[in-house]
């Protein structure tokens, strides 16, 4: 017996693909200009549609489930909605700079960070209080490099 389902060579031909052929595949299947992603993320993405457009998308009741449990998430904040939780450090964390001689501790929180005492939604609110000047408060504590320009 042959196996017929095209579905998985279309998905594995997804990693063969071209950036330029990839970007043709997401206009033809979102009728959209494709997003400024990383190829990764297009990658997924076209493999979803091309298995939602065969087989079907989520149940209504599946996708009002899922929005209920964002919201219960994030409270309904777009800001923090953005913030990918797999990047942001455990709960309990502590975040230590050594800044102008002076070490500054930061705990991660469930709502955001602390700072001698004081909650914060960001780090780089943080960053700022203790530079006096406007940081990326990742950057500033380590979490993410800083591109130079070349």
């Amino acid at each position: 017996m042959t196996d017929t389902n095209p579905i998985p060579a279309r998905l594995a031909a997804l990693k063969t693909m071209s950036g330029a052929e990839l970007k043709k595949q997401w206009r033809a299947l979102f009728d959209t200009e494709p997003p400024l992603f990383n190829r990764r993320y297009i990658e997924t993405r076209l493999g979803y549609r091309i298995q939602e457009l065969t087989h079907g998308g989520l149940k209504p009741e599946t996708v009002r489930r899922l929005q209920d449990l964002g919201e219960q998430l994030d409270g309904g904040n777009i800001a923090t909605r953005r913030i990918r939780t797999d990047l942001k450090p455990i709960i309990g964390t502590r975040l230590i700079r050594e800044w102008q001689g002076t070490e500054h501790c930061v705990t991660v929180t469930r709502d955001g960070f602390e700072w001698q005492g004081r909650p914060y939604k960001s780090l780089s609110a943080i960053a700022r209080t203790i530079t006096g000047t406007r940081w990326n408060g990742w950057v500033f504590f380590g979490l993410k490099h800083h591109r130079r320009a070349a």
